[in-house]
């Protein structure tokens, strides 16, 4: 009895967050962004809950759809989304502290409203995606940003303040890398918005001299760039 009990305790023993992070990305054509993307943030908060932070999510896509009962149509649709994380939600960039850890961290977000593009635009596009809109992020160089594919046309959103771009406005944005900005306008993987928030946090926790955090980030880093990402 005493050796079953100790092969049962063995059996429900947690699993670490890395390999938590490695089974959540382990299909790379499937992975569950906004899990994963959460559970960057165990590395500095190792109690975090990252259920919880789902189900916060959850809980905000339950009100969008009762804002979204009068859309009508994707561009009405659209326009509500961002009037409700915008504006009634108070989401926005964190333009006096840009740099902090805090803003690559999707829990943060939820509690503060303040984020950076790439995690605003990943809370944004589940809750668009919650009321049938068609949004993707896109890794724009320097920017990321939203891209809506409506039946109305295409719109793309600076989700650091949840304008959208015109013609002109993006032509100037992605003139400063040499390039048209139809070529910049791909839709990003799951697996590449990841790799792109855990390299903003190298950079942060570099910039601090955080070796631990350092080497956590590489070690999810590794296992997401096991295999060429195209």
């Amino acid at each position: 009895m005493i050796a079953s009990a100790a092969f049962c305790t063995a059996m429900f023993e947690p699993i670490s967050a890395l390999h938590y992070f490695r089974i959540l990305t382990s299909d790379a054509s499937s992975i569950p962004l906004l899990e994963a993307a959460a559970s960057i943030a165990v590395d500095a908060y190792p109690t975090l809950d990252v259920q919880a932070t789902l189900s916060e999510v959850d809980g905000l896509a339950s009100e969008l759809a009762k804002r979204c009962k009068s859309g009508h149509t994707d561009h009405e649709r659209l326009q509500l989304a961002l009037r409700f994380f915008y504006g009634e939600m108070g989401f926005s960039g964190n333009t006096d502290n840009y740099y902090d850890r805090e803003n690559s961290y999707l829990h943060r977000v939820l509690q503060t409203r303040r984020g950076i593009p790439i995690t605003l635009a990943v809370l944004f596009v589940e809750l668009a995606r919650s009321v049938g809109l068609q949004v993707e992020g896109v890794s724009f160089p320097g920017h990321f940003m939203v891209k809506a594919t409506l039946k109305e046309g295409v719109v793309v959103i600076d989700p650091f303040t949840g304008e959208s771009l015109d013609r002109a406005e993006l032509g100037a944005r992605a003139a400063a890398f040499g390039l048209r900005p139809e070529r910049l306008l791909n839709p990003a993987s799951n697996q590449q918005i990841l790799i792109r928030m855990l390299n903003n946090l190298q950079a942060i926790h570099t910039q601090h001299g955080d070796k631990e955090l350092i080497d956590q980030v590489n070690a999810r880093l590794q296992i997401l760039q096991g295999e060429s990402i195209h």
